[in-house]
């Protein structure tokens, strides 16, 4: 007899889950709303045209309850068919380790007074946002980053899903924790063995973690921003320099943080105008990428207010007509726009405010997808 089980929160699109799936079994929904028969370890593929899930192999000891099975269904449907997003692989195991360590898994549609570019997945108890970054424009084959959201933009976690997982194993296997680490191994269904194996920061040899995670797991903010510091510590202001020069090497295309840090370690030691000349570098990335408040940063760069104000105008209308006379595509001066308004928005936290005209530029750009899904909200 089936039975028929609401599969939880999926950001506004109904999940039903009617029975138990087994490998091989498809998975397809239409119009926002999915049903399915149980199951879980899905992947996204297509098939005749349309869109679905494929369950893959999984051990029959594994009990999956309809509250998960309908947590991880919906993030799926809603980065397929809201974000018009590639779901990564491995995002429910993820979830799962977020979840372990004390985090409450969120709708992704809750982005209410957030950047409207991404997809909350879990917040910690001190309230910070774990999400993925929905870049409006990338490069074909680029994975949607791991960010923290703050009121004034986002902080970068990792590049992808994969790294964050594992680096979250590597740094619980190096706390020498046996229950948090087997607690968080569990979580990771399975997947944790393919990214890391335990006990390996002892075997390596490496007594910094810090210096294990830069050459064993990839390049991390806070971990660059450390190890300048730490050169400080000791005295070592040219390792610093060159640290702080290093981390600005496009190793994290479209943030401006390291440039940001950069100008703060060319302050530190006296030369001040490279700091300011970093510091309005900087500025030329999204104000939101910046790890910190536009204020901070534009102290170093020796400007007042003058920057927003000429950011407020090239939205103006007469400065668009401008662009187009000059021969700029369209579609160009309407992504433009769209990067000014979240800019704006960045110095105050109001993103609500510009979300309309926001998702209309992408229309004018021609990118309906991501127009829906700065648009969408619980």
């Amino acid at each position: 007899m089936e039975e028929e089980l609401v599969a939880g929160s999926s950001g506004g699109l109904d999940l039903v889950v009617e029975e138990e799936l087994v490998a091989g079994d498809w998975i397809s929904w239409r119009n926002g709303e999915l049903r399915s028969r149980g199951g879980m370890g899905i992947r996204e593929r297509s098939r005749g045209g349309g869109r679905g899930i494929l369950i893959r192999e999984r051990s029959i000891e594994e009990d999956w309850g309809s509250e998960r099975l309908g947590r991880d269904l919906g993030i799926w449907v809603f980065l397929g068919d809201v974000a018009a997003a590639r779901p990564p692989e491995h995002l429910p195991s993820l979830l799962n380790m977020l979840q372990a360590r004390g985090e409450k898994i969120i709708s992704p549609a809750a982005k209410e007074g957030l950047i409207p570019l991404v997809i909350p997945l879990s917040e910690s108890p001190s309230g910070a946002l774990t999400s993925l970054l929905r870049w409006p424009t990338s490069p074909v084959g680029m994975e949607m980053p791991v960010v923290e959201v703050h009121k004034y933009g986002v902080w970068y976690l990792a590049k992808s899903v994969d790294q964050f997982i594992h680096r979250m194993l590597v740094e619980e296997d190096a706390n020498n924790s046996q229950d948090s680490n087997d607690n968080l191994w569990e979580a990771a269904s399975g997947v944790g063995a393919k990214f890391y194996k335990k006990g390996d920061v002892l075997e390596s040899g490496i007594n910094d973690l810090d210096i294990y995670l830069l050459k064993k797991v990839g390049l991390f903010p806070d971990v660059i921003e450390r190890k300048v510091a730490r050169h400080f510590e000791k005295g070592d202001q040219v390792s610093a320099l060159v640290t702080g020069e290093f981390y600005t090497r496009n190793h994290f295309p479209g943030f401006g943080r390291p440039f940001v840090f950069n100008a703060e370690v060319l302050l530190k030691v006296g030369r001040n105008l490279e700091a300011k000349d970093a510091a309005r570098g900087a500025l030329k990335s999204p104000w939101w990428t910046l790890g910190c408040r536009y204020h901070e940063v534009a102290e170093i760069a020796e400007w007042d207010d003058e920057q927003i104000e000429y950011i407020k105008e090239k939205v103006s209308d007469e400065v668009k007509l401008e662009d187009l006379k000059k021969g700029k595509a369209p579609e160009q001066v309407a992504l433009d726009e769209a990067a000014f308004l979240l800019d704006l928005a960045s110095v105050e936290g109001t993103w609500d405010e510009v979300i309309d005209r926001v998702a209309a530029c992408y229309v004018e750009a021609g990118l309906h997808e991501v127009a829906k899904f700065v648009l969408y909200r619980e």
